[in-house]
């Protein structure tokens, strides 16, 4: 098993800078990756973004 921790990291338009952590963990056997997970903050990428508003106006259109 390997747990790999990183950052994404991007520029915003008005050119500052986000980074949002994540971490894969993937199963290897005989060489091949055999299963991999990732996990990310989705609402901590989205609010990075300035998006957050559009989501959550997303997640409501969706729920009605």
């Amino acid at each position: 098993m390997i747990v790999a921790e990183f950052a994404y990291e991007f520029t915003l338009p008005e050119g500052s800078v986000a980074k949002v952590p994540c971490v894969f963990v993937m199963r290897v056997r005989d060489g091949q990756i055999i299963e991999s997970r990732d996990y990310i903050d989705p609402i901590r990428t989205y609010t990075a973004r300035g998006d957050l508003d559009r989501l959550i106006a997303s997640l409501r259109k969706g729920a009605s």
